[in-house]
């Protein structure tokens, strides 16, 4: 996200928007003091509206919604239309205005993937069938792009305001 930020400097206004469970996390890798000090507008949910992101994704005041990484939960929820959550209701208020959905799942295809831990150590989970499906009917629907890993996340930004030089 930096990078991103630093290569579309005075172009492109990235906000965050963590979900309740988003910012534990941030904060259990110890990462929220760097994401506070990179960017300023960093937003915690509150409830489902609130703060109010779907209202401007229904205005179109956003290129599109990027939810990433995204829980299996919420992609689960994305796929069945529940908007009980600030990231679920804004994909789902961005879709019904045609708003370009990119999500990049934490459980992307079924099988077992190594992650990291804040200690360092690599942790090995099962991504279950149930979710990967859920991955799947996302990717099957309209106005919803499904992102495999991080990298991918440049190539969004150059689809919507095209390549800039790496810094």
């Amino acid at each position: 996200m930096k990078e991103i930020k630093e290569r579309y400097k005075n172009e492109v206004d990235i906000r965050v928007y963590l979900s309740k469970a988003g910012e534990q996390v941030v904060r259990w890798y110890k990462l929220y003091d760097q994401l506070k000090q990179n960017f300023e507008k960093v937003w915690v949910e509150f409830n489902s509206n609130s703060p109010f992101l779907a209202g401007d994704l229904e205005l179109r005041k956003y290129e599109f919604l990027l939810i990433a990484p995204s829980t299996s939960n919420t992609v689960a929820k994305i796929a069945a239309g529940i908007s009980d959550t600030l990231l679920c209701n804004s994909a789902i208020m961005a879709l019904k205005a045609s708003v370009p959905v990119y999500i990049m799942p934490s459980d992307y295809k079924e099988g077992t993937v190594v992650t990291r831990l804040p200690n360092g150590r690599d942790f090995t989970l099962r991504v279950r069938r149930e979710d990967a499906e859920n991955t799947r009917k996302l990717a099957s629907m309209d106005c919803v792009f499904v992102l495999e890993k991080p990298e991918d996340v440049n190539q969004v930004f150059r689809r919507h305001f095209g390549p800039r030089k790496s810094k």
